[in-house]
């Protein structure tokens, strides 16, 4: 079952880098360079996950790549290259809340971890891992708008929409991202604390069972 699903994940990432590798030659052929330079960058972040588990021994899922790749087709694909930003109102702030989620969620492992390293003396409350998820969403979500406002005045681009001002723009993408990660806190700390069957306790044991290595000699929750 177990390799079924492997196969699927990478059948479907290499479905997604089909799309990229497409769009990298027709942009050399029609000497479009921003497009160019994007499907590179979306093609490279397709590979992430297998960075991080070999640099990290980090591995992650294959269900969560399957998420991730797609977020990445439509974030770069259908919201840059084929202007779904603009075309859609909600794309964006769609997009934002989702990555809302997945970032709390990464902030909730993060601290997950931490918390079962018996060298780590001091178990922080599921208040505290809550709260963290929440601020790990926002502070990203803040570092991405500072990366789109310094590429949108150095390159000259429109990445925070200078048609309805990139100020309204800015807000409601870090509101999305503020409340994505509210969702996975509150989630996170009824985890901690209730323990209840759900959907996010059935992610966090697909992370743990597929990182058994990472978790073996942890102490118990």
């Amino acid at each position: 079952m177990l390799n079924k699903k492997i196969s699927l994940e990478v059948i479907i990432g290499n479905i997604f880098r089909l799309f990229f590798v497409g769009i990298v030659i027709g942009s050399i052929i029609n000497q479009n360079w921003f497009n160019l330079f994007t499907a590179i960058l979306a093609l490279a972040l397709t590979y992430l996950p297998f960075f991080i588990a070999q640099k990290k021994r980090i591995y992650i899922p294959a269900s969560f790549q399957v998420v991730i790749l797609a977020f990445i087709f439509a974030a770069m694909y259908l919201g840059e290259l084929y202007q779904y930003y603009d075309k859609f109102w909600w794309w964006d702030l769609m997009l934002h809340s989702l990555s809302g989620v997945i970032l709390g969620f990464v902030g909730f492992i993060l601290v997950y971890v931490l918390n079962r390293e018996k060298r780590v003396k001091v178990i922080l409350s599921p208040l505290f891992v809550a709260f963290f998820s929440i601020s790990f969403a926002v502070t990203v979500g803040v570092l991405w708008e500072i990366f789109e406002f310094s590429a949108d005045e150095i390159f000259g681009l429109n990445s925070q929409r200078w048609t309805r001002t990139g100020v309204v723009d800015t807000m409601w993408d870090l509101i999305v991202d503020f409340f994505g990660g509210l969702l996975i806190g509150i989630l996170g700390y009824f985890y901690l604390t209730k323990n209840q069957p759900s959907f996010f306790k059935r992610a966090v044991k697909v992370f743990i069972d597929t990182n058994k290595e990472l978790f073996s000699k942890r102490r118990k929750k």
